[in-house]
């Protein structure tokens, strides 16, 4: 094994960077040094399309001059102020804001500074609900094979993909998976599946098999984005919600990745008709520009602990950089932005047009499966020799080098474009992502 000075680009050794192969990428790093609309720039002078939205939450491109400058406004005016025990006026206005898109009840929002944090809190939140009803004994969590919940000892506990998972230990003790609801029935299904609901059942023999007294709660994406875009049959969600309310377990659904607008909605809730009773959200809450994440939830779990929380502290939880003045500002203005731009009418209108650009690539021998809705979609690729991610990661590289900026997860390549994206760029993607899977082979 080579001695740490003698790798290539050993003054890039430094920064040990996530989800990535080190070794390999500093090797042959892919640098990005600025972006302006829907294109980055390359550290050799490239422009490349952004079709992952950045790691899906630039969903209004890069460099928005309105939310540039809420920033800057609000560095000059007040960079920071702790949330424990003092606020300031725009973490107030901005909940306010955020909860006038939330469905239903689900009416208050508690702010992190990601996604896995927003599912940590969640969790805890659920525990901690049922504990002040009396409910103390509700203690396991039901997530499910292939889901991601981001990193945190919770967020690997309930989510499902093994790499995330296999050196962590034993997790917390108590969870349980359902299946994916995914077979090779629904294989190149144009937004949702036909059939499929039943997996939902599953929940049912998960709780017959611990008693449902004692489940807090049952986690999911309404869409799955990680584990390479898995849309939910229909009918599933909505059996999920019934068998869920029926025993008095709370559903939350993750949509670090599917809120504001990448269904071409504020919420996946609302775009499916069903109501959780906690939405975790990141992303594109406030365009990538600040870390930041938020939990929506239902006015009973709120009303919950602040009736029986006693005096004091009600919630044991939060973080240093919640409600950070900075990710606020970035949030209230990415906001006004969804609505003045009409964003999510932009996905609905042209939701089917991207579909169907997908699944016409889809028709390459190569693609064994294209799955899609509203601007996200996934294409899997057959593997060379039976290797994982044989030539799926052939398509990453090749992609980059095409001008294209896509998303590698094991065999598939997921696409998720901006969500101001036009039928030309959408054009460009897809003219782009075809030379590379042509040119792979």
């Amino acid at each position: 094994m080579a001695h740490d000075n003698e790798r290539i680009n050993d003054d890039l050794a430094a920064y040990w960077m996530p989800f990535t192969p080190n070794k390999g990428f500093k090797a042959n790093p892919k640098l990005l040094v600025s972006a302006d609309g829907l294109y980055y720039t390359t550290s050799d002078g490239r422009q490349v399309f952004d079709g992952s939205s950045g790691l899906w939450c630039c969903a209004l491109g890069h460099n928005q001059p309105k939310i540039v400058e809420a920033i800057r406004e609000q560095a000059g005016k007040l960079d920071y102020s702790t949330s424990f025990g003092y606020a300031h006026p725009g973490a107030f206005e901005l909940a306010n804001t955020l909860a006038a898109r939330m469905p239903g009840d689900l009416n208050h929002i508690f702010y992190t500074n990601s996604g896995s944090e927003s599912v940590e809190t969640a969790l805890k939140m659920a525990l901690g609900y049922h504990r002040l009803r009396g409910e103390g004994e509700r203690v396991r969590l039901v997530g499910r094979v292939g889901g991601y919940h981001g990193v945190g000892f919770g967020g690997i506990s309930v989510g499902g993909m093994v790499n995330n998972r296999k050196f962590f230990g034993a997790m917390l003790p108590g969870v349980d998976h359902m299946p994916l609801p995914y077979d090779d029935t629904m294989r190149f299904s144009n937004g949702q599946p036909e059939n499929g609901a039943h997996y939902a059942d599953a929940l049912e023999e998960i709780l017959t098999l611990h008693d449902p007294s004692t489940v807090a709660a049952v986690i999911v994406e309404p869409a799955a984005g990680s584990a390479g875009v898995y849309v939910p049959p229909k009918g599933y969600l909505e059996r999920l919600r019934a068998i869920t309310k029926k025993h008095g377990i709370l559903l939350i659904f993750d949509e670090v990745i599917t809120a504001f607008g990448r269904l071409g909605y504020a919420t996946a809730s609302e775009r499916f008709g069903v109501e959780p009773d906690i939405i975790t959200t990141a992303k594109a809450l406030n365009n990538g520009a600040v870390p930041m994440g938020a939990v929506a939830v239902h006015k009973d779990i709120y009303d919950g602990f602040m009736d029986n929380g006693g005096e004091g502290v009600e919630f044991f939880h939060g973080y240093t950089y919640s409600a950070h003045p900075l990710a606020v500002a970035a949030a209230q203005a990415t906001q006004t932005l969804y609505d003045e731009l009409d964003v999510y009418a932009n996905v609905r209108a042209l939701e089917s047009y991207f579909g169907d650009a997908l699944h016409t690539l889809g028709q390459t021998d190569t693609i064994v499966d294209v799955r899609n809705i509203g601007f996200m979609g996934a294409l899997t690729f057959a593997r060379i020799d039976d290797k994982p991610m044989s030539r799926s990661s052939q398509i990453f590289q090749k992609a980059y080098e095409n001008g294209l900026k896509v998303r590698l997860s094991g065999d598939n390549i997921a696409i998720a474009p901006p969500l101001v994206s036009t039928k030309q760029d959408i054009d460009v993607l897809v003219e782009r992502l075809q030379k590379t899977i042509t040119e792979v082979g």
